[in-house]
């Protein structure tokens, strides 16, 4: 009924429960999340989508939720904030609106601490308030003791008829460390395995799934109309290097499905263990969490130096967020000032509080290497960082923020030769957005450009009229 209530362990336990049982769950989350959406990942065995209607729209919404439920015995969705938590004082986009258009029966998580008859109050006021969403099922967290759950099942089920399907205890040893406002991702996690097993006992020992199971079942048949669009257009054959490690997690698996529908090969990169850039025409940098292993990131010098010259040398760079942190002069953290890789002539600094923190959606201002002037996006932005110092004379800021904190406040997109850093993580469901579209066809203009001879490539950077000769990356 609220954020931080609980909803991620109970997701994630039922999820890891009905596979250990042999069955195929597709993991949904009400997005925009990225950490979450890893554990549920990782608790079902399969990529965890979005569905987000402000990010994508409705029908973009039911076409992901169809299409990858497909071939599963149960789609299992994880709501976001309190049920009717949105981004107006209407509530749109909330849990409840998502539910309603997927037409799935909610089950309502209840925190019960010091409480019992009120919890049924609560209860009864979320059905009143709004009675076109069906609330299947109740389920309690924090009770106290057996007989303080007792006391709560008896109270809702004779007050509203809602069936009470399980009460988690209050835990003291609770198996998923928290940061900012949600949890740590499971690559930071040294027992991630055994936390997702915690969580699956939990719901094997205090909730009914087998009654979840039968309610979910009854559910009623959800159809979406659309057609996929049909281009003539020939799809280039690229490769897309994508940064991906403990320090950079944070992508949406759209995303990545819309690069390779749109031709590239995606290639993965390890930037804390790996030395070179592989062969690439455009590389990807996603968020994460780039400050908690700033020491291995600037510890790895050879990489950093690899995508320096990579850089200058004109190879399109897309990055977002830490991605954009990364290839900045320096990150302070904790009174330490650690070295990254030095592209963009910008100092970062991580804060105490969010220094940006919601929606956003941001319109193309000035030209850059990747997307046409006047196009616009929506996204979403979550950062303790902030710019420390920036040379304005070396990178220009080419979109303008219509809704976010973004760069500066008013600007973001910060963007030097064939780079092109925000803070705002842009969402491109079934190329909703046009945002792989557009990384392709920089990606594709780089290879063609090139002129290879041997072990030396030579192409002209975006902004810069001179030809550069460099070593084969």
């Amino acid at each position: 009924m609220r954020g931080s209530s609980g909803k991620t362990v109970l997701s994630v336990g039922l999820a890891r429960e009905w596979v250990r049982h042999g069955r195929k769950i597709a993991p949904f989350k009400k997005g925009p999340d990225y950490i979450d959406a890893r554990w549920l990942s990782m608790a079902a065995g399969d990529d965890c989508h979005n569905l987000d209607v402000y990010l994508g729209g409705e029908n973009n919404a039911l076409r992901s939720f169809i299409e990858y439920s497909r071939g599963s015995d149960l789609a299992l969705v994880e709501g976001n904030r309190g049920v009717f938590d949105g981004l107006d004082e209407k509530g749109s986009f909330s849990t409840a609106e998502l539910a309603k258009l997927l037409k799935a029966p909610v089950v309502l998580l209840v925190d019960s601490t010091k409480t019992t008859r009120t919890a049924a109050a609560m209860v009864v006021g979320c059905r009143a308030f709004d009675p076109e969403l069906e609330i299947a099922a109740i389920l309690l967290n924090n009770a106290a003791n057996r007989r303080h759950s007792e006391m709560l099942r008896k109270c809702i089920e004779s007050e509203t008829g809602i069936p009470v399907v399980g009460a988690l205890p209050r835990l003291s040893d609770f198996p998923f460390p928290e940061r900012h406002l949600g949890l740590v991702t499971p690559t930071e996690h040294k027992a991630a395995q055994d936390a997702l097993d915690a969580a699956a006992d939990l719901v094997r020992d205090y909730i009914d799934k087998d009654m979840l199971w039968e309610l979910a079942g009854k559910s009623r048949e959800l159809v979406c109309h659309y057609a996929d669009k049909i281009s003539g257009e020939e799809k280039a054959a690229v490769r897309i290097g994508v940064i991906r490690d403990a320090a950079f997690s944070f992508y949406y698996p759209e995303n990545l499905e819309q690069l390779r529908r749109e031709g590239a090969e995606i290639v993965e990169i390890d930037s804390l263990t790996d030395e070179c850039l592989p062969e690439i025409d455009a590389l990807y940098i996603g968020g994460g969490f780039p400050e908690t292993l700033a020491g291995k990131l600037s510890d790895n010098k050879i990489f950093r130096l690899r995508v320096k010259e990579a850089a200058e040398n004109g190879l399109p760079i897309y990055a977002e967020c830490g991605g954009m942190m990364y290839l900045g002069e320096s990150i302070r953290y904790k009174g330490a000032t650690f070295p990254m890789v030095g592209a963009l002539p910008i100092t970062f600094e991580i804060c105490n509080k969010p220094q940006g923190h919601g929606y956003t959606e941001i319109e193309v201002t000035k030209p850059n290497p990747f997307f046409e002037v006047g196009k616009k996006f929506r996204g979403h932005e979550f950062h303790y960082s902030k710019v420390s110092s920036w040379n304005t004379h070396a990178t220009k800021l080419v979109m303008k923020n219509i809704r976010g904190a973004g760069f500066d406040g008013t600007y973001d997109g910060i963007c030097r030769h064939n780079m092109l850093a925000s803070y705002s993580h842009v969402y491109d469901i079934n190329g909703h957005a046009g945002w792989a579209r557009d990384i392709v066809r920089a990606a594709a203009g780089f290879a063609k450009k090139e002129i290879r001879h041997d072990s030396v490539k030579q192409h002209e950077t975006f902004g810069n009229t001179k030809t550069a000769a460099t070593v084969k990356i």
